[in-house]
């Protein structure tokens, strides 16, 4: 088992992407840090909470991030896409206040430190931690596995043409860890925007009890957002993939590749631009640049649905008379 720590923003994407990783035995996870994107550091930071008691484990730390990126104003949270509460408005309910409240930069030094192997940080949130950490303790840095990235696009954008969410919102922070001689996997959004689930691989947990439902209900939420914008009901597992090449390096095709981040111009701020014909020499950067789709579906939707019927069967009871109280 790989241990790892997984940093985030979540968000409904998020949220699949730590059920994977939870569900995945290849991964020991350690860790869970959060950061300001999706929606504020005090939601972002709830909802790890929420989802640890969820599927009942809350031995897992969590550490408070960063409250707005380096440099920039933080953005407004995207209810829209993620609801009001940043989990699909679905209904997951609240966890026990922790008892006390950690510090993900803090978490991360002391989840490296006492690690007998490198550790992997999945890094699905803006960047702004990591490039934090690096500025306090660069040994603890050097000292990982590996960094896996979702963000950025080869090619293309969502919250911009050319830009991507997470690199958008602190792009300084991202030039940064994209300089750091450390080994990185880029999962861009250009190929995540091609890890599609639709309804139709997500009804087996129609089946299944409390844990199931509520997971399901925050999907169908994401997938009524696309359908709102003119298409079909679908999610773009953004941040699952990143975790599930953490896992399986074969799903996605990577290349070496300079990456570096606009941080100036007002038309493309956040833009990664990606170098594959000059990597950096020495450079450690990889860049992903497409993904066995079906194998990926398979991989996600199995091993969650047969993860969250565990859950249900171990904490539904218990889980459904605080949904009643709460």
């Amino acid at each position: 088992m790989k241990p790892t720590i997984i940093d985030c923003d979540p968000g409904i994407d998020d949220a699949i992407a730590i059920l994977l990783a939870f569900a995945s035995p290849e991964l020991d996870v350690r860790a869970i840090t959060t950061v300001a994107g999706n929606t504020t550091v005090e939601r972002t930071t709830a909802n790890a909470h929420r989802l640890l008691h969820l599927i009942g484990r809350t031995d897992v730390p969590v550490g408070r991030g960063a409250s707005q990126p380096l440099v920039r104003a933080a953005g407004a949270p995207i209810d829209d896409i993620h609801g009001t509460d940043g989990l699909g408005d679905a209904g997951i309910p609240p966890a026990p206040e922790p008892e006390t409240q950690r510090d993900a930069i803090q978490l991360i030094i002391e989840t490296v430190e006492s690690s007998p192997e490198p550790v992997t940080l999945i890094a699905v949130g803006p960047l702004t931690n990591i490039a934090l950490l690096h500025a306090v303790r660069p040994d603890i840095v050097d000292r990982l596995e590996r960094i896996v990235i979702m963000g950025g696009a080869a090619k293309g954008g969502n919250v911009a043409p050319t830009a991507e969410y997470n690199i958008w919102f602190d792009p300084e922070a991202a030039q940064r860890v994209f300089g750091l001689d450390v080994d990185i996997v880029m999962v861009g959004l250009d190929v995540t925007q091609k890890a599609i689930t639709r309804p139709i691989h997500w009804a087996e947990l129609e089946k299944g009890g409390l844990a199931s439902q509520q997971i399901l209900a925050m999907n169908a939420f994401y997938s009524a957002y696309h359908a709102s914008r003119g298409g079909e009901e679908l999610t773009m597992q953004h941040d699952a993939l990143a975790v599930a090449a953490a896992i399986r390096p074969d799903l996605v095709t990577v290349v070496p590749a300079r990456v570096n981040v606009e941080c100036a111009s007002p038309l493309t701020v956040g833009t990664t631009v990606v170098d594959v014909a000059n990597p950096r020499e020495g450079g450690r950067v990889r860049v992903a640049l497409d993904v066995e789709v079906e194998e990926f579906n398979e991989f996600l939707v199995s091993r969650i649905a047969r993860f969250l019927s565990e859950v249900d069967a171990r904490t539904g009871k218990f889980l459904a008379g605080v949904s009643a109280a709460s």
